[in-house]
Parts: structure tokens; C-alpha cells; sequence
């Protein structure tokens, strides 16, 4: 995991498409936003994961890593992204 620190106002880029930027800071709460293309689906974490339960995938194994479904489930989110 990398682990950045970062002010209001200020981003960091995930390949050359998507840009996470911080929006603000109020206490222990951040905003952020996500500009990616539509084609990346973005989800908060407990919405991913509650549909890959409504699948019925394991998203990841006891291990850390993320079962060959995952890529099933990765081109469904994707589809699902597209959709919106």
C-alpha cells in the first residue's frame, strides 16, 4: 500500500487516467473526488462489496488476493459504470 499526505486542493493521479483529489478536510472527515472515465467504475468500498456478495463471488481470499471471478465481477462493475 502506498501511503501519501496530502492538503486541500491537491491530487494524485492513479495511471494517466484517473486523478484522486482532496476537496477538503473538516476534522476527521476528507472529501475526495475521483474523475475517471466512464469506462472505470468507482464505487464506495461497501457498495462493491455488497454487489459481489449479490453475485455470489468471493471478492478476495483469506490470503489478500482477489479470486479469478474477480475478473468476471470486475467487467460487470465496468458494464455497470457504462450504464450510468
Amino acid at each position: 500500500m502506498l501511503v501519501l499526505t496530502r492538503k486541500s486542493n491537491q491530487s494524485i493521479m492513479i495511471g494517466d487516467e484517473i486523478e484522486v483529489s482532496v476537496l477538503s478536510v473538516m476534522g476527521e472527515k476528507v472529501r475526495i473526488g475521483i474523475q475517471a472515465p466512464q469506462k472505470v467504475p468507482v464505487f464506495r468500498k461497501e457498495i462493491y462489496l455488497e454487489i459481489h456478495r449479490e453475485t455470489g463471488a468471493v471478492v478476495v481470499s483469506q490470503d489478500g488476493h482477489a479470486p479469478e471471478t474477480a475478473t468476471e465481477i470486475d467487467d460487470s462493475l465496468r458494464e455497470l459504470g457504462e450504464g450510468a
